[in-house]
Parts: structure tokens; sequence; C-alpha cells
């Protein structure tokens, strides 16, 4: 598969965003540079500032939650969206800048090259100089373990947004999609790898906030690791219910 074979379906970039009136603008013209042909749909998570109404000025559609639910509450609200206007592919990107669109040829080459139903764009696998330090890194490096040995492939980068689903995964996430704290990472993962979900990664380049304040703070980064923990447990004790290919499940 090559980004120009890809056309032939319908692809989607899915952007959540809370509150990124600050750096919407940037990105949604970088997708517009990088990713001809594709559709775009923002998905305001309970926005408070201008986000919106800049997205909608610009003529891209955008889902308006009532209140923040958090990125797997808006990325469920998108697989939803892309389901029932038939994308065959939908592309979750970050609102705040760090995400590349120019990163996504590699990720689309490398679902055609593995037959992969998602291809997770990942930080440490040996591009860029992205660095994580503390309980941060502790919980990631955890969750890469466990989620490498359930998936069968080397994960190093399960926390990562930036993902490309093809039409299995669209299929299963429009119709259970974990919306919890991580659910749309390490919970999302574990659904997909338990109903037959081929998942692979590529290596992209991450770059700074373009806008924002990070969350990291010693505090935060021992919270996260709890989180992190307590999210792989629950991912872990939840059984696969639904086949990615079982069509009679689907609305």
């Amino acid at each position: 598969m090559t980004q120009d074979s890809l056309q032939s379906g319908r692809p989607l970039v899915v952007i959540p965003a809370w509150n990124e009136e600050a750096t919407i603008g940037g990105v949604l013209d970088e997708v517009a540079s990088n990713l001809d042909g594709w559709s775009v749909l923002v998905v305001s998570d309970g926005s408070t500032d201008g986000t919106a109404e800049l997205v909608r000025s610009r003529g891209v559609p955008v889902l308006e939650l009532p209140y923040n639910l958090g990125v797997g509450g808006a990325m469920r609200a998108g697989f939803n969206y892309a389901h029932r206007f038939h994308f065959t592919h939908v592309l979750q990107l970050d609102a705040d800048g760090q995400h590349d669109p120019g990163e996504v040829r590699g990720m689309v080459e490398a679902m055609g090259s593995t037959g992969a139903d998602i291809v997770i764009g990942s930080r440490f696998a040996g591009r860029g100089a992205y660095a994580v330090r503390g309980p941060r890194k502790w919980a990631m490096k955890l969750l890469s373990t466990v989620l490498s040995r359930i998936c069968r492939t080397e994960l190093t980068d399960t926390t990562s947004g930036f993902k490309l689903c093809g039409p299995s995964a669209v299929r299963l996430f429009a119709v259970q999609y974990p919306a919890e704290y991580l659910g749309d990472t390490v919970e999302a993962i574990v659904l997909a790898a338990r109903s037959g979900l081929v998942i692979r990664q590529t290596p992209v380049h991450m770059r700074e906030r373009a806008g924002g304040a990070p969350s990291h703070s010693p505090i935060k980064a021992a919270v996260f690791l709890g989180r992190a923990v307590l999210a792989l447990g629950i991912a872990l004790t939840r059984p696969a219910t639904l086949s990615a290919t079982n069509e009679r499940d689907l609305p």
C-alpha cells in the first residue's frame, strides 16, 4: 500500500482537540499540505476557547462534545463518524503540533508492507531524540513489554496517539472503543489484539508542542505510572467480546 493507493479508499484524519485554539490552525495547514485527498474531522472535546469556531471558519467539519471526555471519548466519536460516513481508514493526529503529517506516508507504507490493521507511530523506534525519564519512563517500559507479548510484535511506544487504522480496525472501534484514561492507547491495543487484528509500529519523529503547556512534573509522572498500571490491569481483565470481521455486530 502506498499513499496513492490509499486514495482509492476513503481516508479520514481525526483530530481530538481540547482548547487548542493556538495550534489547531497550523495543524490544519500542515494536513492540507501533506495529505491531499484526505478528509478531516476535528472533535472539539468540550473546548471552552475558540477551537471550534476557528476550525469551522476554515470549512473543516467539527464535532463539538458538550464537555471534556478525554482523548478516548473524542476518538470514540471520531470512529463512529468514520463508520457512519463510510470512511475506510482513520488517522489519529494530535492538535498540539507534535505529530508531523509528513510522517504519514511512512505509516501508510508500513501498513501495506506488513499487512497491519493498525500502525503506531513510535517515538522510540530509532528516529529522533524524544526522551522520557523517571516514573513515566518506567511505566512506558512496562506497558511496552507486556503489550509486545500480547501483540506478538515489538511495540516501543504503546502510549503514542499517532496511529493509522485500517478498515477492520475502523469497524471494530466504531462499535467499541475504550474511553477511560489511557483507554485510547493501552486498552485499545489489547482490544484490537484480542479481536485478531495485526498491530505494527514504524518510527516517527515527534516534535515539541507548538503551544500550550506539557503535563510533565515529578508528581504527574508518578500519577501517570499508577494510572498506567491500573489501565493495563483493567484491559487484561476484559475479554474480547467482538470479532473485528463480524459484520453482523455492526450498526
